[in-house]
């Protein structure tokens, strides 16, 4: 007869197996007293997870969204009650809405002390509820393996999203039985469990797009997480079809692509590939929720424009356009099966190449003088000329909103499909770009990655570069240096008649900040200047940092429609 008690184990223990079987190899956290069994268990047992304490739990959870976008595996992240839950929250958030999954696990007071005025009690279950795709207090230890598995489950499935457990410290003592402790290995990857297009619908799309004469395709961030670039050149091509992208969707096709048009919207496109949009007869959204940056405030396509809708999320084809077609599945899935439907036709030609190539050439036209000013301080576009001479087709920039952002999606051409590109477009919090860019390093260590930021960001997310020293991760870090919030500042002068309030700060000296952390840093102020030290920053063996002294976007000629009209 079996001993029961020695088939039993904590709910710390029952947590490091479970996360071990479900091939978690990487989690990013913070200490805690209320973690305290949990990180007992991962001191005691033999596993096969390396952790990463970070310096906040903000950052634990960029980490986690950078590290599942490189890899297609989701992401887990921890912190302790209280404020470590409301620190885990934007990086939870913005995961969540730009369907990327990660666990956030942040451990609570003991079921026992609720309601009796415990230190850092909060009601997380409610707190986490409407920022997630699923949550849940794990106050019964013997369902800790089942909600384990609902997690992931939930995590990886339909519309990836993010999830949270709050883990109460006496489940974490509690006993848990080790014969529940197993996996569903379809969920360990996502997207998982895809859904499938109906054939009807696919037919129905097929039969438009054959007979239009303009029809584009704009993509989201759906094609780059379902890996569907392959099946998307393939309806392409059929359709000789120029391919547009959101920011979150680039890298659903190589921009070197002849049919690749580029990003589309008020942030990075240009007049002339708005033009392209405006001119289409058919407009086919992939993964793209049609919002308000892609569309310029659903100006663009116009309203009567011809739509077919691509989404796993049923309830986002027909929101903001009339649609013709919907088809809620997978965006590979239904590429491919529109790709056959289409290569069975007989279909018009569109010229795509040609309308693609327009766009580009009218875009190198706005970009190269500027990139080639030796102005000072420096014009962010010869920034980007630079770095495109210089770092490796593999490489992964990760980029903060602010600066960057409107610069890497206008005139970044990236040279191929897939994740190379990283940006926080869900809600545009400042400090992104360093956590994330962490957890794709770790994801993906093989390939040079690249942290871009705006002086702002920097001053959120600095701490971390002991983080980055302490694993000498050997990514480069870039910061706009400015001495202001430009993107506000910029709105301040279009649209508020150059009324500049609380907007500037002092200059910091980033280099000195980074080298006291032990980050081999340059400050550069001239562009004669640029390439050299990008090259000796991108080959030191550790972290290294170029503090560039540029143009506030309120001074530049930056690809933001507002600004420009």
């Amino acid at each position: 007869m079996r001993d029961a008690q020695h088939n039993q184990m904590t709910g710390g223990e029952a947590l490091v197996r479970m996360l071990e079987a479900y091939g978690v190899r990487h989690m990013f956290g913070l200490c805690g007293d209320t973690t305290l069994p949990f990180y007992d268990a991962l001191a005691r047992l033999d596993h096969q997870i390396t952790h990463f304490l970070t310096r906040d739990e903000r950052h634990a959870a960029y980490m986690a969204d950078g590290y599942a976008r490189v890899t297609g595996k989701p992401g887990v992240c921890e912190g302790p009650s209280g404020g470590g839950a409301t620190y885990i929250l934007p990086g939870v958030v913005e995961a969540n809405e730009s369907s990327i999954p990660i666990l956030a696990i942040t451990s609570d007071v003991a079921t026992t002390s609720r309601g009796k005025y415990p230190l850092t009690e909060l009601d997380q279950p409610a707190l986490f509820k409407p920022l997630t795709k699923w949550n849940a207090s794990l106050d019964d230890a013997a369902q800790l393996p089942a909600m384990l598995r609902t997690a992931f489950a939930q995590m990886t499935t339909g519309t990836p999203g993010a999830v949270h457990l709050s883990l109460p410290f006496d489940t974490q003592k509690a006993p848990v039985d080790a014969d529940e402790i197993y996996a569903d290995p379809d969920h360990t990857h996502f997207p998982a469990d895809r859904q499938a297009p109906d054939p009807a619908a696919i037919e129905e799309a097929a039969a438009i797009l054959a007979k239009a004469q303009n029809a584009i395709a704009i993509c989201g961030g759906g094609p780059v997480i379902a890996g569907a670039d392959t099946a998307l050149a393939r309806v392409a091509r059929a359709l000789d079809m120029p391919v547009a992208t959101t920011v979150s969707g680039q890298g659903a096709i190589a921009e070197t692509d002849p049919l690749a048009l580029g990003v589309v919207g008020s942030n990075g496109g240009i007049p002339a590939t708005r033009a392209t949009v405006d001119a289409a007869d058919v407009v086919l959204f992939i993964g793209c929720r049609a919002g308000s940056v892609t569309t310029e405030r659903w100006r663009s396509p116009a309203k009567g424009t011809t739509v077919i809708h691509i989404d796993s999320d049923p309830a986002v084809p027909g929101t903001n356009y009339d649609t013709a077609v919907s088809i809620v599945a997978d965006a590979r899935l239904a590429l491919d099966a529109l790709a056959d439907a289409l290569e069975a036709r007989k279909c018009t030609a569109q010229n795509g190449t040609t309308r693609a190539a327009a766009a580009w050439t009218a875009k190198q036209a706005q970009f190269a003088p500027l990139a080639a000013s030796r102005e000072t301080p420096i014009r962010p576009e010869a920034v980007i000329a630079t770095l495109m001479d210089v770092l490796d087709d593999d490489a992964i920039v990760v980029a903060d909103p602010g600066t960057p952002c409107p610069y890497f999606s206008a005139y970044y051409r990236w040279p191929r499909a897939g994740r190379h590109f990283i940006t926080n477009r869900a809600h545009g919090a400042l400090g992104y770009s360093i956590g994330a860019a962490m957890g794709a390093h770790v994801g993906r260590p093989d390939v040079k990655t690249i942290a871009v930021m705006g002086d702002g960001s920097f001053g959120f997310a600095c701490g971390e570069y002991e983080t980055m020293v302490r694993h000498r991760m050997p990514i480069t870090s870039i910061v706009f240096s400015n001495s202001t919030f430009s993107w506000i500042k910029a709105g301040q002068k279009s649209g508020f008649g150059e009324r500049y309030y609380n907007v500037d700060f002092n200059r910091t000296d980033h280099a000195a900040v980074a080298s006291a952390f032990g980050v081999k840093s340059w400050t550069v102020r001239d562009p004669d200047d640029l390439r050299t030290v990008l090259a000796k920053a991108l080959a030191h063996d550790g972290p290294s940092l170029v503090d560039i002294h540029s143009q506030s976007l309120s001074e530049a000629a930056a690809p933001v429609s507002e600004w420009v009209a």
